[in-house]
């Protein structure tokens, strides 16, 4: 089924000469639309777009009876979200330790006292793969309906080679029958298991020389990622589990930054990370380790905003001339969601980003930093055709400052009308 779009109020985030694969520094002010525009879809693809008072309906390639035609007054046409760092695949919830925050327990405390991490990995151990997949089919309509159309799924759940496995099998089911466009990312070191405490060599020795080898066997993961930080890998350990994953073909991300100056950015950029995510801790060095590199720094403001923590230094970031991307890092501890309207508001209300920098944040550059911002991201001649209608709305800012409301009224994945 080919799509036509006409009447579009606005097309947010078009792309008509040379594609970028990211907006870094000034750049990520810069968002090029269209007024009043038609947008054409045909086998999945973005066939062709331009301004309607130039549409010429005849000349459009393999017109026929069965394209959808759909007028959409008064409404934008944007590319769909791009989330580029979750942990959906999980069972359960953990509004107990949501009120053990609410009492002042730090995300440390909660995780020496056997909750946070250690608890997620207790229960899908127990859950079936069956309901971890129904579980998480259900969060991927949620987040489809609020307008992403590509998203990242970790492991790190499991923490036993049996339940990692499990857990990756899951996601790589969520790939064969999802619309959306999904990449795999094998988190054996998300945590110390409370068996190897005291013995974390040896928990990094079985990644290392169990874990990944049978990972990569079964081509069950795209990406690695490490939990670099405080109280949790170090960076020389860090460093060993990346090269190990490396000689799979498994490119590095990292958890980085989040609760102290863990030298986790440092170590993404000298091995070529697709990103380093969190970054609440961000100073002159780091910004000039990112800067040149082709490692995409990624803010997860919903977790800084559920733990209450300090927020990273996005204006500095940017004004150096970093790139920067946003992910809703959505999960059962730490940030309950995967709105990534929400995501985009936290960016203009929590770190002062313009609506323009904010939305390339979620779009192009969270398209980089999941590895397909070669066909997504932007609204560009040849792309894969994942786009959301919105509802009425009187301006392009209007997405980040109402923030308390779904503004996605159709979304498109794949050339399809979904929702």
């Amino acid at each position: 089924m080919n799509i036509l779009l006409t009447n579009i109020k606005k097309l947010v985030q078009i792309e008509t000469g040379e594609t970028k694969i990211f907006r870094a520094g000034k750049e990520m002010s810069e968002l090029h639309t269209i007024n009043n525009a038609w947008l054409y879809i045909r086998n999945g693809i973005i066939d062709s777009f331009g301004e309607m008072k130039n549409f010429d309906k005849s000349k459009l390639n393999n017109i026929d009876n069965f394209t959808t035609e759909i007028d959409t007054s008064g409404r934008m046409v944007f590319p769909t979200f791009c989330d580029s760092h979750t942990h959906l695949l999980y069972d359960g919830s953990r509004e107990i330790e949501y009120i053990d925050k609410i009492k002042g327990l730090s995300y440390e405390e909660i995780a020496k006292r056997g909750g946070g991490i250690l608890n997620s990995t207790k229960r899908l151990h127990e859950a079936s793969e069956e309901s971890l997949y129904n579980q998480a089919w259900a969060r991927l309509e949620e987040i489809i309906s609020m307008g992403t159309g590509a998203v990242e799924i970790k492991s790190g759940y499991g923490l036993t080679t049996e339940d990692e496995l499990k857990m990756l099998r899951v996601i790589r089911k969520l790939k064969e029958n999802s619309p959306l466009t999904i990449k795999s990312t094998f988190l054996g070191a998300h945590a110390v298991p409370l068996e190897y405490k005291g013995k974390q060599k040896e928990y990094v020795d079985l990644i290392i020389n169990e874990m990944i080898p049978m990972v990569a066997a079964e081509d069950l993961a795209d990406y690695i990622d490490v939990f670099c930080d405080k109280g949790f890998f170090t960076p020389l350990e860090t460093e060993r589990m990346l090269m190990a994953g490396m000689k799979y073909g498994l490119k590095p991300k990292i958890h980085a930054n989040e609760l102290d100056y863990s030298g986790g950015i440092q170590v993404g950029v000298k091995y070529g990370a697709l990103s380093v995510d969190h970054l609440e801790y961000t100073g002159d060095d780091e910004i000039k380790a990112l800067l040149g590199s082709e490692t995409m720094p990624t803010l997860l403001p919903g977790a800084a905003f559920f733990l209450g923590m300090v927020y990273a230094p996005v204006r500095k970031m940017i004004d150096s001339g970093l790139p920067v991307a946003m992910a809703s890092d959505f999960n059962p501890g730490s940030s309950p969601s995967g709105n990534m309207q929400l995501i985009l508001s936290m960016g203009c209300i929590k770190y002062k980003m313009l609506p323009e920098e904010a939305i390339n944040a979620v779009t192009l550059n969270s398209a980089y930093a999941m590895g397909v911002s070669d066909i997504l991201g932007t609204i560009a001649v040849g792309k894969k055709a994942n786009l959301f209608i919105t509802k009425p709305i009187p301006s392009i800012e209007f997405m980040p400052y109402s923030f308390g409301s779904n503004k996605v009224d159709r979304v498109i994945l794949n050339g399809k009308i979904y929702a």
